[in-house]
């Protein structure tokens, strides 16, 4: 599932080896950020795209 959240399109996936949550660029996947919270993992990945 893609969800869309002001221009940008992400995935949420959740790596269970290391417990945290990764949103993962729907253009890009080679842009991935993660977070303990589905929500800073958001964040993170604005960021990194800013």
């Amino acid at each position: 599932m893609v969800f869309n959240n002001n221009n940008l399109k992400y995935r949420i996936a959740f790596d269970t080896a290391k417990n945290i949550f990764m949103a993962i660029d729907a253009t890009d996947e080679s842009n991935v950020a993660y977070g303990i919270t589905i929500e800073q993992a958001i964040v993170e990945l604005k960021n990194k795209l800013n």
